[in-house]
């Protein structure tokens, strides 16, 4: 019963957080990524090492930017590959001049020919987060499951990237919730890992 009354509370805290985001203006958007990509990242990015990025749908904020400077400071790009219903994503390198193909949900992403990379670095969407580092996705806790595999495999930093606006008081999360370690947003950057 916990885990219904959860999904429904999930589901009315994304659709306000996501009305509300939706609200913002173009020019609040443009002004958003390149105040992000400004910022950097809270975390030294050593040379080569792999971030994963994601590419906008929607009403999402902009990672383009951030990932393009990231890319000049001498990091390795990827994006997310949706794979089967209940695996969790694969990523693949990206550059900024490679194509891309539309995947599902209608997410554009490498294709399958671009080398698998493993992330050190993940740029995770949403659509609602609050202060204690737990997040909103869209449903289908794609990012729940691959932080979960990406993180038994090496030690990996998980960046949430949204609009001021997406913060929410409390999210209602459950035991198999990843937890994010940093948040940036269009006017802060917020550390949730323990002092």
């Amino acid at each position: 019963m916990t885990w219904l009354f959860t999904d429904a509370a999930k589901s009315d805290l994304r659709a306000a957080a996501l009305a509300r985001r939706d609200a913002l203006d173009a020019a609040r958007r443009a002004a958003a990524g390149q105040a992000i990509a400004a910022r950097g990242l809270p975390v030294s990015v050593p040379d080569q090492a792999i971030v994963s990025g994601f590419w906008p749908i929607r009403s999402e904020i902009d990672p383009r930017p951030l990932m393009k400077a990231l890319a000049c400071q001498g990091a390795r790009l990827a994006l997310p590959v949706i794979g089967p219903r209940d695996a969790p994503l694969t990523f693949r390198a990206w550059t900024d001049d490679a194509p891309l193909k539309p995947g599902p949900l209608g997410i554009s992403q490498p294709p399958a020919e671009a080398e698998q990379l493993f992330p050190d670095i993940v740029l995770v969407p949403l659509a609602a987060f609050d202060r204690a580092g737990h997040r909103i996705g869209y449903g289908a806790g794609l990012y729940d499951r691959t932080l979960a595999d990406l993180r038994a495999r090496k030690s990996v930093i998980a960046i949430g990237v949204a609009f001021a606006v997406q913060e929410i008081a409390y999210v209602p999360a459950t035991a198999h919730d990843a937890r994010l370690d940093f948040m940036l947003t269009d006017i802060e950057t917020i550390d949730f890992r323990s002092p």
